[in-house]
């Protein structure tokens, strides 16, 4: 099945508001790994939007960071204060 351009931009969306969070929280790609239960290689894919990770992974790093999946998934003109 192919990926449509909406699909692509969630997922550009995504890796940059992971790593958007990551870095305000002074996080290393390592400590987010640890703290979600993931490799650090699939935090790093996520952030280059290399993968689509499943909904119990992003559950698992929005809990890490303190957000939620939601947050994460959100276009950036459409974030929370």
């Amino acid at each position: 099945m192919r990926q449509t351009p909406e699909f692509d931009q969630l997922c550009q969306t995504l890796a940059a508001n992971v790593r958007r969070v990551r870095r305000a929280r002074k996080v290393s790609q390592e400590q987010l790994a640890f703290d979600a239960e993931i490799d650090r290689t699939y935090v790093s894919q996520i952030e280059r939007s290399v993968i689509n990770p499943s909904l119990l992974v992003l559950h698992k790093v929005a809990i890490a960071l303190g957000v939620s999946v939601v947050d994460l998934l959100r276009a950036e003109g459409n974030q929370q204060p």
